[in-house]
This record gives C-alpha cells, sequence and structure tokens, in this order.
C-alpha cells in the first residue's frame, strides 16, 4: 500500500492536485500537466493574445512551469504542440486496474478528531452558521442546536474545490505577473541599446561638424600665412637692398676721405669729378622701393562668429525625418563646395564668416613718389 501511495503521489497534477488525466503533455522541463490545465495556465498568462471561439490561442506565447518555474515558450500551435507523455498515461491506466481489481483492504484507522465539549464524540458535522466543524451533540443539546449545519464531507469537498481554484487562480496570477517582469525587462534592454544607437549617430554628425570647423579653421589660416609670408619676403629682399647700398655708400666715404688727404691739387681734381658723380648717385634712392605706412597691418582678415555662435548653442534634435534628410544631403553639397553653410541636427544654420580681406597696399615703387 505504501508503493501505490508514493506512485499515486507522482500522478498527481500540480494545477489541479487530482490524478493526470488524458491527455497529458510533457514540458520541456520534464514536468507533466494535464492538457487542460496547461491551457488554462497558458491562457491565464496570455491575456491579451488572440483567441479562437473554441477558447484556444491562435498565436505563440509563453508561461511557466508552476513545478521548476522554468519559462515555456510555446509556438502558434499552444499547448496542443507540446508531446504527450504517453508513459504516464499507460502508468495511470495500470494503476487505476490495479485499484479496482484489487481486494477491499480493511479501512485504516484514521485520528478523527473530538469533539472538545463532548470528548467522546467525534467530530462529524459543519455548522455553516458559525463556520467550524462540530459534533452531533452540539447540534442537538450544545450551543449549535439554532444553528444550520451540513454533512462535513459535502463543506470538504466545496472548500477543497474552493482552494484547488484559488491555487490555480494564484499560479495564473503569478505567471501574468512574471510575464510582466519579463516584459519590462526587455523594454528596459532595448531602451538601453536604441540609447546607445542614437548617441553613436550624435557623435558622428557632431564628428562630421568638427571635420567642417577644422577645414574651413585650416583655410582661413592658409591665406593669412600666405599673405603674411609675402610680405614678409618681400620686406626681406627690400631689406637686402638697402644693406647693399649701404655698403656701397660706405665704400664712396672712404674714398672720399681718402681724396681728401690728397696733397697734390691736380690731382686731387682729377679724382674728384668721377666721385662726386658716385656721391650724388649714392645719395638717391630712388631707385629704391619705399613701403607705405600700414604695410605690416593684417587687421583686414577679422572675423565674427557671434551669428554662428548663436546658432550653434540652438542645435536641437529634429522631429521630421524628412527634414533630416535634405539638411545631410545640404552639409554634403555645401562641404564640397567650401562654402562653409552648415545645417544642422537642430534645424539651426551655421555659416562660416565670410573673411574678404582687401588687397596689400600697393609698394610705391615710381621715382616720382620716392621720397628722398
Amino acid at each position: 500500500m505504501n508503493t501505490m501511495d508514493n506512485l499515486e503521489k507522482q500522478l498527481i497534477c500540480p494545477i489541479c492536485l487530482e490524478m493526470f488525466t488524458k491527455p497529458v503533455v510533457i514540458l520541456p522541463c520534464q514536468h507533466n500537466l494535464c492538457r487542460k490545465c496547461a491551457n488554462d495556465v497558458f491562457q491565464a498568462s496570455n491575456p491579451y493574445l488572440p483567441t479562437t471561439r473554441s477558447g484556444s490561442l491562435t498565436s505563440g506565447g509563453r508561461f511557466r512551469c508552476p513545478s521548476c518555474r522554468h519559462e515555456v515558450v510555446l509556438d502558434r500551435h499552444g499547448v496542443y504542440g507540446l508531446q504527450r507523455n504517453l508513459l504516464v498515461e499507460n502508468i495511470i491506466d495500470m494503476f487505476k486496474q490495479e485499484s479496482s481489481s484489487s481486494k477491499p483492504e480493511p479501512e485504516r484507522k484514521e485520528e478523527t478528531p473530538m469533539c472538545d465539549v463532548h470528548e467522546e464524540e467525534k467530530i462529524n458535522i459543519f455548522c455553516v452558521t458559525h463556520g467550524v466543524p462540530t459534533c452531533s451533540m452540539c447540534k442537538v443539546f450544545g450551543a449549535h442546536k439554532d444553528c444550520e449545519v451540513a454533512p462535513i464531507n459535502s463543506i470538504y469537498e466545496t472548500k477543497k474545490t474552493e482552494l484547488s481554484d484559488g491555487i490555480a487562480m494564484m499560479v495564473g496570477n503569478n505567471d501574468r505577473m512574471q510575464g510582466i517582469i519579463s516584459q519590462l525587462e526587455e523594454a528596459c534592454r532595448a531602451i538601453e541599446e536604441n540609447g546607445r544607437r542614437q548617441k553613436t549617430l550624435v557623435c558622428e554628425k557632431f564628428d562630421h561638424l568638427y571635420s567642417i570647423l577644422e577645414e574651413k579653421k585650416r583655410e582661413m589660416s592658409q591665406k593669412v600665412t600666405a599673405e603674411q609670408e609675402e610680405k614678409v619676403n618681400y620686406i626681406r629682399g627690400l631689406t637686402r637692398k638697402y644693406g647693399d647700398h649701404l655698403e656701397e655708400s660706405c665704400k664712396i666715404v672712404e674714398k672720399g676721405i681718402q681724396t681728401m688727404e690728397e696733397p697734390e691739387m691736380a690731382l686731387f681734381l682729377q679724382n674728384t669729378k668721377p666721385l662726386l658723380k658716385k656721391i650724388a648717385e649714392a645719395s638717391s634712392t630712388a631707385h629704391l622701393d619705399k613701403v607705405e605706412r600700414g604695410y605690416e597691418n593684417m587687421d583686414h582678415y577679422n572675423v565674427d562668429f557671434k551669428k554662428e555662435s548663436k546658432a550653434l548653442r540652438g542645435i536641437d534634435f529634429i522631429e521630421d525625418d524628412e527634414d533630416e534628410d535634405d539638411e545631410d544631403e545640404a552639409e554634403e553639397v555645401e562641404a564640397e563646395e567650401g562654402e562653409g553653410a552648415q545645417t544642422v541636427s537642430g534645424g539651426s544654420a551655421v555659416t562660416a564668416a565670410s573673411v574678404q580681406p582687401t588687397p596689400p597696399q600697393q609698394i610705391n615703387s615710381s621715382p616720382s613718389a620716392a621720397s628722398t
């Protein structure tokens, strides 16, 4: 009998708490359920999935095994796609046949609770008025003589069914709650992934904007550097010319001092004429270029980024995807043309300062403008 009792316990469904009824389905975790119980739990865990007129779901879903809480994922066939456990069904048939063919066994002596008031009386009825089990003597002579009573076995079956339904409902509620938690966790993962992707796109946009600014800065710096080198090279060349002229003048002065020391008047007069001519030529700087005032000034390369700074501070996310595509195309075209007009993701336009340097002041090299 102990063996049969242990076998019967192994054949009890964890949902309905009764012996498995055909067909018995086996879950991926190797636990068994009645197909009807499995379908009830499945529908309770997926309340928003569409169903047919017969009450079965029309698409796949998931629920958790009531024995081990393992998540069971079903396809569009639902619980009808689970494999039947024919071995358990055969064992149930054999158990029922053995139970029906076995001889009646002597009734086991069960410890029946006794009445607290009438110690020799067993508790065999149920007081419906007070909701407590009691004995027949209490109904006839005792505290429950005016109460409504019922057979204890009928109340037992009713309460057992009620408790079983409550357990099944709690299992379904727990599965629904677990499904909600899984959906929330999936939403968190999706939010994190979308956030990382959007931050990457924003960084790419800003990197593109940085590259445009760097290119424009390099272009404008090259313009200033080109004029700087041109002016510096010209001034250095002019310095060399003036140096050569100064060296020649020093030689003439030295030659003149030596001529002044000549005692012979005739020889002195012979040397004076060409020397005076050289002095007159050396004293004239008309052949040398003159630098006008302000030639060294580079202030005409002036920039003002107030509008662009305001536009950059106004950068924000756009709402229309089509506008973003158009702006991206405009960015590429303007970057290729080197115009510096840049459309960013906030709908704000950033325009590089249009620097228009004035041409360098002319060098006055004409003899009429020369100042000696």
